[in-house]
C-alpha cells in the first residue's frame, strides 16, 4: 500500500485522484492543513503510519524474534520487541494464589488442560497488550488519534479452529482473513522477488508454530502436529467444504480419488473425519471472527458472510457411519500405486 501511495505523490498534481491519495496520506500521518509533506518514500510512510509490535515469551524463539525485527526494518514499520514473562506470570501466580493450584504445562508434568490454559493466556494477554499500544502509541509519538489493530489469522487456521477466541486474532481487521495458509505463501514467495524482500524467504522456510509451549531437547511445538493435519490438507478441506458446498461423506467420496494414490481409504477417512470433527466443535469461534477482506469463493463463513447453523453435532452419526463402512469396503489403491512406481525404477 505505501508503495502504491508513494508513486501517486511522485506523480503530482498529473491526475485529481493522485492529489487526492497525497491529501489523505497528509492526514493520515498526521500532518498539519497547511503542509506540503509528500510520501514519495514508501519506507518512510510506513513508518509514520505502520506500527508492529513483537510480543515475545520465555517460549518464543530468536530466530522469529530475529525474523520479525529484520521484516520491520526492510518494510520500515515502527517497531516494538518486548517480552510480556512478567504478565503472564503474574497470571498464573494469581490463579495459584486464588485456587491453591499452580498450572504446569505438559512438558513440566502438567495436564493437557493446564497445557492448553497456558498457552491461551499467552494468546489472550496479546490482545489486551496490542490494543493498549494502539491506543497509546501514537500518543508516545507526540500525535494525536489511535491506531486500528490488524489481525493475521488464516482461512485454514479459522476452519479447524485453530485459534484461540478472544485472542491476539481478535482486531479491527484482518488482512488476510479470507486467504488460505497455501494462497498466502504464493503471495509471499511472489512478493519476495517483487519488491525487494529476501526477509520474506526464510518466512516461507519456517516452520509453522505458535511458541506457545515450552522447547526442549525433544520438542518443539508445530501447527500441523498440533493440528493433526498439513495445511495444503487444510486448504483443500475447506475449498471443497465451501466452493463445492461438500459435508462429510462428499468430501470423502471425492479425496478418494483425488488422494487414493498416495494414501488408503481408511487414512482419508481419518482425515475426513478429523477435520470435520474439528471444524463443527470449533464453529463458534466463527461468529467472533475480525472481519476480512473476502477476495476467494473459499472466504471463511463467519456471521457476516454465511448464515448456515454455527452449532453441528460434531461427530456427524450418519456421515461418519457411511465413511467408515465404504472405507473399509474399497481397495487400497495406495500400496498399488507405490509398487507399480517401484517396479517402474526398477
Amino acid at each position: 500500500m505505501s508503495r502504491l501511495v508513494a508513486e501517486a505523490a511522485k506523480r503530482g498534481a498529473w491526475s485529481p485522484k493522485d492529489e487526492v491519495v497525497i491529501a489523505d496520506a497528509r492526514r493520515i500521518a498526521g500532518e498539519p492543513a497547511d503542509s506540503t509533506y509528500l510520501p514519495i518514500d514508501p519506507r518512510e510512510f510506513t513508518s509514520r503510519i505502520f506500527h508492529t509490535c513483537y510480543m515475545g515469551t520465555e517460549n518464543s524463539s530468536a530466530e522469529t524474534r530475529k525474523r520479525a525485527k529484520q521484516l520491520s526494518s526492510a518494510i520500515g514499520s515502527y517497531h516494538i520487541d518486548l517480552n510480556m514473562d512478567t504478565i503472564v506470570t503474574a497470571v498464573r501466580n494469581l490463579f495459584g494464589f486464588v485456587t491453591g493450584v499452580r498450572p504446569q504445562f505438559r512438558s513440566h508434568g502438567g495436564t493437557n488442560a493446564e497445557n492448553l490454559a497456558l498457552q491461551n493466556i499467552q494468546a489472550r494477554l496479546r490482545m489486551v497488550l496490542a490494543y493498549m499500544f494502539a491506543q497509546l502509541l501514537p500518543f508516545v509519538r507526540g500525535r494525536a488519534g489511535g491506531l486500528l489493530v490488524l489481525g493475521s489469522a488464516n482461512v485454514d487456521e479459522s476452519l479447524r479452529g485453530y485459534l484461540t477466541k478472544y485472542d491476539c486474532s481478535s482486531a479491527d481487521i484482518n488482512p488476510i482473513g479470507g486467504i488460505s495458509k497455501t494462497d498466502l505463501k504464493k503471495f509471499i514467495a511472489y512478493a519476495e522477488h517483487a519488491f525487494d524482500l529476501p526477509i520474506l524467504g526464510s518466512f516461507l522456510s519456517a516452520v509453522p508454530t505458535a511458541e506457545l509451549e515450552p522447547i526442549t531437547e525433544n520438542y518443539v511445538q508445530s501447527d500441523e502436529a498440533d493440528m493433526g493435519m498439513t495445511y495444503d490438507e487444510l486448504s483443500v478441506f475447506g475449498r471443497l467444504r465451501k466452493v463445492e458446498k461438500c459435508g462429510p461423506y462428499s468430501t470423502f467420496t471425492k479425496l478418494i480419488h483425488e488422494w487414493g494414490s498416495f494414501l488408503s481409504p481408511t487414512q482419508i477417512a481419518e482425515k475426513v473425519k478429523l477435520f470435520y470433527f474439528e471444524h463443527a466443535r470449533n464453529r463458534h469461534k466463527m461468529t467472533t471472527l475480525t472481519p476480512s477482506y473476502h477476495a476467494e469463493s473459499y472466504s471463511p463463513d463467519d456471521n457476516r458472510f454465511d448464515l448456515r447453523p454455527f452449532l453441528y453435532p460434531s461427530r456427524f452419526p450418519w456421515q461418519f457411519k457411511k465413511i467408515d463402512e465404504v472405507a473399509a469396503a474399497l481397495p487400497d489403491r495406495s500400496t498399488q500405486s507405490a509398487a507399480v512406481d517401484k517396479a517402474k525404477t526398477e
